[in-house]
């Protein structure tokens, strides 16, 4: 599947609602690093770099959900398959 750059606008909103869901706040901030899923006094937080480009953001939320637990979820066909994607751009890209 091939993803437009405007599309990864919307994308983040899906994925950012997906977090919320399952209870994780998501957090775009400026600093020296990727981001990522991590444990926060009992809260679940997903770090963003606020710097990043549209697709990296959709990268690091969608490897922070999968690590969190979306197997046994109802996703939309299309939101899963982006999730797959962008997972696997990542581990190209390692």
């Amino acid at each position: 599947m091939k993803i437009k750059e405007k599309e990864f606008e919307q994308i983040i909103e899906e994925l950012r609602a997906l977090a919320s869901d399952l209870g994780a706040t998501v957090r775009f901030e400026k600093g020296d690093f990727k981001g990522g899923y991590c444990l926060l006094k009992d809260s679940r937080v997903i770090v963003i770099n606020k710097m990043a480009n549209t697709q990296r953001k959709a990268i690091i939320l969608s490897k922070a959900l999968k690590e969190i637990g979306i197997d046994n979820m109802f996703l939309t066909p299309r939101l899963r398959e982006v999730i797959d994607e962008m997972v696997e751009v990542d581990e190209k890209q390692s």
